[in-house]
């Protein structure tokens, strides 16, 4: 477990991370790029330190860890694969969506 990994998308998380860019793009101009530059910062830490994000609380997903993207309040939750040694992105939630879904 060395090095950097590469990380892997999928499709789902692929477009609510695309809706959210393009959410925040349109609605924020103070600070358009914030989602983009939080998203690429925390993609880069889980790429080198893979074991950086907290493990998710649901025990039905073994293995999946989450990692708070303060900035912009999401949480984007990935696993770390052994073989290959891979990070792949499950998942990205705004955090007031996990709020109601945990009432």
């Amino acid at each position: 477990m060395s090095g950097t990994r590469s990380i892997r998308v999928v499709p789902s998380a692929a477009r609510a991370i695309k809706e959210a860019a393009e959410w925040w793009m349109l609605n924020r101009p103070k600070a358009p790029q914030a989602f983009r530059e939080e998203l690429e910062s925390a993609l880069h830490l889980i790429a080198s330190q893979p074991m950086v994000g907290a493990r998710a609380r649901n025990l039905n997903l073994k293995g999946v860890r989450r990692f708070h993207l303060a900035r912009v309040h999401y949480h984007l939750y990935y696993r770390v694969n052994l073989e290959p040694e891979t990070i792949e992105v499950l998942a990205l939630w705004h955090t007031s969506v996990e709020k109601d879904q945990t009432r």
